[in-house]
């Protein structure tokens, strides 16, 4: 859905964006972290096509940004942190006007209530927009953007202002927006809120792409089909431990193996059975692995945030 290959953009005695690289399958939600002066806004604005980069391309669903503009625009909802409304226009008036701009026809405001309803401000229609607090202006905002049912969502610190509740339920409806098949990229530093609903991580330091990979924040109990993220920790070092882990002629499948540089712990994805589980344990004893502990990985976002970003920098 978003291919991203060799893209630069340079601020006056910057560089913010270096060779930047990466692909986002359709229908996930990516988590774009990093430090502050990372290139995370920058790099939501070159997608949402409101910065030209110096080099690189980027194509959205196929449609190459530079070359059609316009086009690629029709796919995309874009909130930027520091967004505006028009203060004297009330709510629905504010909704019918991003309806009209996204030529939509909306008999009876349906696409207004509809959008209204799903951000909780269904109440506040006759309100002006310069009367509501921060965490409502936030709502509206989202509402606008998303009332045309975009295929690329994109998000820069759209918790921001939001009380514990109103955050609840961002999470919510990034899930339902997901569900309806919609391609998403939040970037946030509340990485604890991450966790709940985004299925893979982009992590961008010194304007370089550091990792991008599946979070498994929200795996379950594996069953047949779905793909779980799996740790092991070995009671003594192992020499060469990813050929080690390396898939066995058991009939499913494992991911790339990622170790840690002492050659006692190391993660994967894995697609199977707890039964399939059960087997690759046994295989790996059987191998003469000195296995302490097998079991998924449930550490936090932010613990492999700080590791990944850690590593980058060694």
């Amino acid at each position: 859905m978003i291919d991203v290959q060799g893209l630069c953009f340079e601020y006056p005695a910057k560089r913010a964006l270096d060779e930047v690289s990466f692909r986002i399958e359709p229908g996930t939600v990516t988590a774009l972290v990093g430090p502050n002066g990372a290139g995370k806004t920058t790099l939501l604005r070159c997608l949402s096509t409101l910065e030209p980069p110096y080099a690189g391309r980027i194509r959205l669903d196929g449609i190459d940004v530079a070359e059609e503009p316009r086009r690629a625009r029709r796919l995309l909802g874009f909130l930027d942190e520091f967004f505006g409304l028009y203060d004297d226009l009330s709510v629905l008036q504010s909704l019918r006007y991003w309806a009209a701009a996204h030529g939509i026809d909306d008999p009876g405001d349906a696409a207004a209530r509809d959008v209204a309803a799903r951000l909780g401000i269904e109440d506040r229609l006759s309100e002006r927009a310069g009367s509501l607090s921060r965490g409502l202006r936030q709502r509206l905002a989202i509402a606008q953007v998303i009332i045309h049912r975009p295929r690329i969502l994109l998000m820069d610190e759209p918790a921001s202002g939001l009380d514990p509740e109103a955050r609840a339920g961002l999470a919510e409806l990034i899930l339902g927006l997901q569900a309806e098949g919609m391609t998403i990229v939040v970037s946030s530093h509340i990485l604890s809120e991450l966790e709940d609903y985004s299925s893979h991580m982009l992590i961008v330091d010194r304007g370089r792409i550091v990792d991008h990979a599946a979070t498994g924040a929200r795996a379950v109990p594996a069953v047949a089909g779905r793909q779980v993220r799996l740790r092991v920790v070995l009671a003594e070092p192992v020499a060469g431990l990813e050929d080690a882990l390396s898939p066995p002629p058991l009939g499913f499948e494992i991911g790339d193996v990622v170790a840690d540089g002492e050659g006692r712990m190391a993660r994967f994805e894995f697609a199977g059975t707890p039964r399939d589980q059960a087997r690759l344990l046994e295989h790996q004893i059987a191998q003469g692995l000195p296995v302490a502990s097998f079991a998924e990985d449930h550490s936090s976002l932010q613990d492999r945030y700080i590791e990944t970003l850690r590593k980058g920098r060694s």
